[in-house]
């Protein structure tokens, strides 16, 4: 084992890659940087039946586009490739064999249907069928039949099964960082199966493989693989390897905090599962990813990294930098993670205020037809002014279409409240005193407005309401003063007229 740290992210290219398997990359990914190691991306293609066109590609995309990028995988780096299972099956067999030559693993010869026929009868008598040390003996495998007549059907190519000979009456030691020291009674394991009848791995024996090959010194995965540990640690000392260390993250839970988090959630609630959009090649749906919903890449790692692991104080809000300083498995949570939809908003919301404002105006701009011929650092400008209360781009239109056009309509209660007998003559007067300000600045047309209010012995209100509804529509938006400014006097007497008008 070397003292340099060597992480993995081992997704299968099955579909687009779940939230929870970004988490889990992220977690791979501040482990490594945290310690000046090496992130490795490995692509578990062995189950070819499950394969999707254009997944390992999305995997890519997606882990770039977190910010997550891998320093070996496939086309990168490849100091220890190749870095796709299905491109290294040639090894596994060899190491099967090592296996059943010294006695930790045999050939099994039960057909599908014999296998299912001692199922349904341990089911009928309230058991669980277990192939392991009770009854290896009572079926069809290399360790009932003879030496012979086991050399006889390897001979005759029929199909077989590798599977692993699990010891009876031990106890295992287990060591986790996330969970502690964990005791198994090994009574209780099955003999899995370690090479598949079509000459494929399954996922036990081809990444303890990878793993010791790639000099893996760190397995962080998710909870789902926990009960694999045991085997897993079996392997590594019947092949006389070291082992890596094990971290087992918690499992993302449902919004409501019971169960999984899954898709049929994320469409249920109208929220992504996905970090980008995917189309799925065979059926053509789409679901929604991060990155098109108007989130920021930073914003979603922020909110994944507080996802079973906190860094012990107050702080939130963390720049990738900031995350791989602070972070530390021994903090990461052995009970499950509720997935916030509300939370990440807050995230974006807190990025949104960090963007520069001609980056978020360039976007707007470009997102937005009406925006086509307005001056860039204009909209640049009012997006300044009305971020704070945006959670994404997308919402810009809305609270700020009115420094860009004047509103078609006005909220028909607050016009009620506001328009009252003398409302036109004082938006009259109004206009005229905006229209002669001299020094047109925000300081000076307030200045202005207020002087003339306290001449005319007016309440604040009864000018200022009717005032921002000519000017936005509605009762709401920044500060009337700076409105007035950025659209000009010729706009806002424009706008007070028209709502003179219509009263």
């Amino acid at each position: 084992m070397t003292d340099h740290v060597r992480v993995r992210f081992a997704p299968s290219p099955t579909g687009p890659l779940h939230i929870g398997g970004v988490r889990t990359a992220l977690f791979n990914y501040l482990f490594a940087k945290k310690h000046n190691g090496t992130f490795v991306l490995r692509i578990e293609d062995t189950d070819q039946n499950r394969y999707v066109e254009g997944a390992e590609q999305y995997i890519v995309d997606a882990l770039n586009w977190c910010q997550i990028p891998f320093d070996e995988g496939p086309g990168k780096n490849e100091k220890f490739g190749p870095y796709r299972q299905s491109e290294r099956k040639h090894l596994y067999k060899d190491y099967a064999e090592q296996l059943i030559a010294s006695g930790h693993a045999y050939y099994a010869f039960d057909t599908a249907d014999s296998l299912e026929h001692h199922r349904k009868d341990h089911e009928s008598k309230g058991k669980t069928f277990i192939y392991n040390w009770h009854n290896r003996r009572l079926l069809l495998n290399s360790i009932s039949l003879s030496d012979e007549e086991t050399q006889k059907k390897l001979d005759n190519g029929e199909d077989y099964v590798i599977r692993f000979k699990s010891p009876q009456d031990q106890t295992l030691q287990l060591t986790d960082i996330v969970r502690g020291n964990i005791s198994i009674d090994t009574n209780i394991l099955d003999d899995k199966v370690l090479f598949k009848s079509d000459g494929m791995p399954t996922y036990h024996l081809a990444n303890i493989v990878d793993d010791h090959l790639m000099k893996i010194t760190h397995v962080i995965r998710g909870e789902e693989w926990l009960p694999s540990l045991a085997l897993h640690y079996q392997l590594y000392n019947a092949f006389g390897w070291d082992r890596p260390q094990f971290a087992h993250l918690p499992l993302l839970l449902k919004p409501t905090g019971k169960g999984k988090l899954s898709k049929r959630d994320g469409d249920k609630l109208g929220f992504p599962v996905f970090p980008l959009e995917w189309q799925d090649p065979k059926t053509v749906d789409v679901s929604r990813g991060y990155r098109e919903d108007g989130y920021f890449n930073d914003a979603l790692v922020n909110f994944l990294a507080f996802l079973g692991w906190n860094p012990g104080t107050e702080q939130e809000l963390f720049s990738m930098e900031a995350l791989i300083e602070a972070f530390e498995l021994e903090r990461v949570h052995k009970a499950g993670a509720r997935f916030d939809p509300d939370k990440i908003k807050w995230f974006n919301h807190q990025y949104m205020q960090m963007q520069n404002d001609d980056d978020l105006a360039e976007t707007f701009k470009k997102n937005t037809p009406q925006l086509a011929a307005i001056d860039v650092n204009y909209v640049a400008l009012v997006v300044g002014m009305i971020k704070e209360r945006a959670t994404f781009i997308s919402d810009f239109w809305e609270l700020s279409s009115f420094f860009f056009e004047a509103p078609q309509s006005y909220d028909e209660k607050a016009f009620k409240k506001v328009m009252n007998d003398d409302t036109r003559d004082l938006m009259s007067e109004l206009a005229q005193v905006i229209n002669h300000s001299s020094d047109f600045t925000v300081d000076n047309i307030q200045a202005d407005v207020k002087a003339w209010i306290g001449d005319k012995g007016v309440g604040f209100g009864k000018v200022m309401q009717p005032l921002r509804l000519a000017l936005v529509g509605a009762m709401q938006g920044p500060d009337v003063f700076e409105i007035i400014f950025m659209i000009g006097k010729a706009e806002t007497s424009q706008r007070i007229t028209k709502l003179i008008q219509t009263a």
